[in-house]
């Protein structure tokens, strides 16, 4: 038995286990990578398509196209998440914050159109009563599904092929698949706001064979749905085995290479330890006062909460999703294992990170603020000591301070810091405002976090335009924060296309990612990145009283 699992730019591989199902990558060419001569129609009983920038990246050739509708058409389960979902639909209209509508074509193989709907939560959803697809076989409308959101066109409407008005081209009506209801999803948030809704989340074709859902992670936390598609293809005991033992090989291949297509490898043992005693050597350092001096080497490494740095700001628009992204994939070429989390519920940010270390969204990736977000940082921590993980970058949300005297506890990046010992690496956009008024804005952010018991370590201009007025501004900078001059970085003023690179609008993950990555590599000193983390640790939450005495 063979479960393809799509592979190509923009997509997200590694984002979740896919019920550890997948035994083959099926590649741009729509043929199987370990053969790649044999076409997946032919070899496959089943085909999963993930998420990420499917439609915005046009990543999905004819031949791939052509290979699924066959798998469709021949009665095999055709299963797509998320992007994955939005490609069976007839189409999808990406226009967020544009004037007028952007549409992406899909293959028509489920009778659905989507609009922009943002969603980050965590969910239960309910079956819906008139659908007998295999895939929710034995699940009563009153259990559960549960997983996760993480989308920015998650409107669906499903296509009356009476109405007259319904926009289908020639391929969408040779297709002709239909669409029922399959699962509803409950959220809390919604286009970033609270809501308490229920929101269509998934469809089947009138067949039931073709499958698309919203829900990510809904085969790894809901085991009879994995049950239900290996009964359905005859998988048989000794071939279950067979699966799984090719589900490992095939999430190996996935990790050693830097995003898709790359040709970057990222399992080089030796560079991973030269870059693992580099931290180390900080971290000791760090702790000469403490009775527990030089406990951390290489034996020891992935026993203790890994070392974590904060990238905060002074607002949005900053570039911080840029700047993590950056980070992140290039401690991953350094061989080190990178977990990224979001400092509130809007994961979406953390997309282009994941893209390039192929890691999974975690249960614990959205640190909660308030009421919104996944987990706390008290529990956060406790699953990062038994993670696997070499090194954490949080990115922060908005500025380190917004919310932060809103009475709920805690509210703001910069109580999470507090409230944890992290360190936090200050970044200003300066395209707003200037280079010099960024400058003032960082130090006043920066000296404010220093009363509050926070250690800046380093401040970054993004978006620099004129490097004379920074080597200017860096020395003012210096002087009023008592930080190095070394430690006052900058990127340079990127050209890129601003609605394909907007995480929170529209996004080609490869080319994002790209251009995060060799900006990282061209102007920033990793050793110098990794040298400004600590190891965090629990210690409680300041009060709101606590709080009000320094503002």
């Amino acid at each position: 038995m063979k479960i393809g699992l799509v592979y190509v730019k923009g997509a997200l591989p590694g984002f979740e286990d896919f019920g550890n199902l997948p035994t083959d990558i099926v590649k741009s060419n729509g043929l199987i990578k370990e053969s790649n001569a044999l076409k997946a129609s032919e070899e496959l009983d089943a085909i999963i398509i993930p998420g990420g920038s499917l439609l915005e990246s046009n990543s999905v050739s004819t031949d791939l196209a052509n290979e699924i509708t066959k798998m469709a058409h021949d009665g095999k389960p055709v299963i797509g998440i998320c992007s994955g979902f939005q490609l069976l639909a007839n189409e999808t209209d990406v226009g967020r914050k544009s004037p007028c509508p952007i549409i992406k074509k899909g293959l028509g193989l489920l009778d659905v159109n989507f609009s922009p709907l943002i969603s980050n939560d965590r969910i239960n959803a309910v079956i819906s009563d008139n659908n007998n697809s295999f895939f929710t076989k034995n699940i009563s409308s009153s259990d559960f599904i549960t997983g996760f959101h993480c989308h920015t066109y998650g409107k669906i409407e499903i296509i009356d092929e009476n109405d007259d008005n319904s926009s289908k081209d020639e391929n969408t009506i040779k297709n002709n698949f239909g669409a029922k209801p399959l699962h509803y999803s409950k959220i809390k948030r919604m286009n970033y706001g609270d809501t308490d809704s229920s929101i269509l989340s998934g469809v089947s074709n009138d067949d039931g064979n073709v499958i698309g859902t919203m829900i990510h992670g809904i085969l790894d936390e809901n085991p009879i749905i994995v049950d239900n598609i290996l009964d359905y293809i005859g998988a048989n005991y000794i071939e279950l085995d067979d699966i799984f033992k090719a589900n490992e090989k095939l999430k190996k291949f996935i990790k050693s290479e830097l995003a898709i297509d790359t040709g970057i490898t990222t399992k080089n043992i030796n560079r991973c330890n030269e870059f693992k005693k580099i931290i180390i050597s900080s971290i000791n350092n760090k702790i000469t006062n403490s009775k527990d001096i030089n406990f951390y080497n290489l034996d020891s490494f992935n026993k203790e909460i890994p070392p974590t740095l904060m990238i905060g700001s002074t607002g949005s628009d900053s570039g911080k999703t840029f700047i993590v992204s950056g980070i992140t994939g290039a401690l991953t070429k350094k061989g080190l294992n990178v977990a990224v989390l979001k400092v509130g519920p809007d994961v979406r940010d953390i997309e282009p990170s994941l893209y390039l270390t192929k890691n999974k969204m975690e249960d614990y990736s959205s640190i909660k603020i308030g009421h919104i977000g996944w987990m706390d940082i008290e529990e956060t921590l406790k699953r990062l000591k038994n993670s696997n993980y070499d090194f954490v970058i949080i990115e922060g949300v908005m500025s380190v301070f917004t919310g932060i005297l809103n009475e709920k506890i805690p509210y703001s990046g910069a109580e999470i810091a507090v409230s944890s010992n992290i360190p936090i690496l200050m970044v200003s956009g300066v395209n707003k405002g200037g280079i010099e008024s960024a400058a003032v804005d960082l130090v006043s952010h920066t000296n404010k976090l220093k009363e509050m018991g926070v250690n800046v370590n380093g401040i970054l201009l993004n978006k620099v335009y004129d490097e004379n007025i920074f080597n200017n501004v860096s020395r003012f900078i210096a002087t009023e924060t008592g930080l190095s001059e070394e430690d006052i970085l900058y990127l340079p003023k990127i050209k890129m296309d601003i609605r394909s690179t907007t995480p929170e609008v529209e996004i080609k993950l490869e080319e994002f990612s790209k251009y995060a990555l060799k900006t990282v590599e061209s102007y920033l000193d990793l050793e110098k990145i990794v040298k400004m983390a600590a190891i965090p640790g629990f210690k409680g939450y300041l009060s709101f009283d606590d709080i009000k005495k320094f503002f």
